[in-house]
């Protein structure tokens, strides 16, 4: 059983930064590719960024350059940093993994999919003010 525990949000002004905090076991950080998804009430949930367990990375055009993932696997965790944090990012955050990660239609259109991810953690609120 995956178990995902997700922290660090948070509210924060407009340029500001966070670095959410997806805890699982090693075993999972260490082998499972890992993303995180965000969703607004009445909106879809939408993928932000994944990495593989072999380090390749998806990034939604709207996070690129100013969000990253990273794992540590002696920590048990997978981490979000956000910088420039802007109102649109709004949302609550969910940390997912799988035992084989984005399928090959999500990298060719560079979109994460919900249902590419079998395991879920119950998610984080982040809230960015102008």
């Amino acid at each position: 059983q995956v178990q995902l525990v997700e922290s660090g949000g948070g509210s924060v002004q407009a340029g500001g930064s966070l670095r959410l905090s997806c805890a699982a076991s090693a075993h999972t950080v260490e082998n499972y590719a890992m993303a995180w998804f965000r969703q607004v009430p009445g909106k879809e949930r939408e993928g932000v960024a994944s990495s593989t367990n072999g380090g390749s990375t998806l990034y939604a055009d709207s996070v690129k350059g100013r969000f990253t993932v990273s794992r540590d696997i002696a920590k048990k965790t997978f981490y979000l940093e956000m910088d420039d944090l802007k109102p649109e990012d709004t949302g609550m955050y969910y940390c997912a993994a799988d035992a084989e990660g984005p399928s090959p239609s999500a990298w060719g259109l560079g979109l994460l999919q919900e249902n590419d991810f079998d395991y879920w953690g119950q998610g984080t609120q982040v809230t960015v003010s102008s």
